[in-house]
């Protein structure tokens, strides 16, 4: 199965404004998503460590 999370909208949201209402939302939702962690397991090393640089989701590095 593939991820969308690459090409989410909602993290697109966070990407151009994080404080919006939907930016914040999608920041939430990455803590209890199981699609987000499979799709950040799914990824190459430095793949994810710049990933979850950017998004600040130390449990990923």
């Amino acid at each position: 199965m593939a991820h969308n999370c690459k090409n989410c909208n909602f993290r697109a949201k966070y990407d151009n404004k994080p404080e919006s209402i939907f930016g914040r939302l999608w920041k939430w939702h990455t803590g209890w998503c199981p699609g987000w962690n499979r799709y950040m397991k799914s990824l190459p090393d430095a793949e994810r460590i710049v990933i979850a640089d950017k998004y600040k989701m130390e449990k990923f590095k």
